[in-house]
């Protein structure tokens, strides 16, 4: 069985869909309809510059559409459909668009005010994120816990990985204890505390955008960061895409529930190789592909 991943945010790169543009009519259609919704778009994500591309506001929405372009592109090549699909926060949205219960527009212009207003949840400055390797999740939540502040497990990504997300000062307090207890810590560059409760003024404002939107139904079942599970029922998706916003990204668990579902080959849509990196590492007997450009096609047909 095959799983479509789509990444998340920190996999775009200037240059990204540019040459399924130029080669595919499929990925052509949906890169020319999202700059029809997002007039603009397709400059910056081809021309930059990186540091405008990197804003939240911008990133979600090339990172939609460059993922939907590369399914696109693959499926009009006679790629499989996918038995399932999963989505690293950002890229669970694409999910849906692959899956057809959510139209890239509608999907699009959600994204791009979930960028809005997450990176308006907290000033400039006042949040922050780090990825903790070498400690245990266990160990990593019960300093979390212990750390005066806000500051909480945004990603589960590999046994070895969690990301914590908060206030600034507590998140750097919790990675001063996570040293001293071996931990090595990676401070991310990030605009803002993704993935915790300091995002639920974002999930407010999301909230009403997404009770107007109306998901169709899933032509393959996705696998929620939030819960870990398949989801079947489109009529759940919007409350689980609004919970994503302030709850962690349990990625180890979503990866290891596709496998136990039977998915033996994982294929990444979009920009970059981060999610194939992860589920190597999560699942090592897996066969694990991206499709990131033209040439990366025939490897997966």
């Amino acid at each position: 069985m095959i799983a479509a991943i789509f990444p998340g945010q920190g996999s775009q790169a200037v240059g990204m869909a540019q040459e399924f543009y130029r080669h595919s009519a499929a990925a052509r259609q949906v890169l020319d309809q999202a700059e029809a919704a997002l007039p603009g778009l397709l400059k910056l994500m081809w021309e930059g510059p990186t540091e405008t591309l990197q804003l939240t506001a911008n990133q979600q929405p090339a990172l939609v559409a460059a993922g939907a372009a590369a399914f696109a592109a693959y499926r009009e090549a006679g790629g499989a459909a996918p038995s399932f699909a999963a989505g690293h926060s950002l890229g669970e949205f694409t999910a849906h668009v692959a899956a057809g219960s959510l139209e890239l527009v509608a999907a699009l212009r959600l994204v791009r005010q979930r960028g809005l207003y997450m990176q308006e949840a907290v000033p400039a400055g006042q949040g922050a994120m780090a990825a903790i390797m070498k400690a245990g999740r266990e160990v990593v939540e019960q300093i979390c816990a212990e750390t005066e502040g806000v500051v909480e497990v945004a990603n589960l990504n590999h046994p070895e990985q969690t990301v914590i997300s908060g206030e600034a000062a507590a998140v750097l307090a919790a990675s001063e204890r996570l040293q001293q207890a071996g931990a090595r810590v990676v401070p991310l560059k990030v605009s803002a505390p993704f993935h915790c409760r300091l995002m639920a003024p974002a999930a407010d404002r999301l909230a009403h955008d997404l009770a107007a939107v109306s998901f169709k139904p899933l032509a393959f079942p996705i696998v929620c960061n939030v819960t870990a599970e398949a989801l079947t029922d489109s009529g759940q998706a919007g409350a689980l895409l609004l919970k994503q916003v302030t709850a962690p990204v349990r990625w180890v668990e979503s990866v290891g529930r596709l496998h136990a579902l039977g998915v033996r080959r994982f294929i990444e849509f979009g920009s970059g190789k981060v999610l194939s990196g992860l589920v190597s590492r999560i699942v090592p007997d897996a066969e694990v592909k991206a499709v990131v450009d033209m040439a990366s096609l025939p490897e997966v047909l």
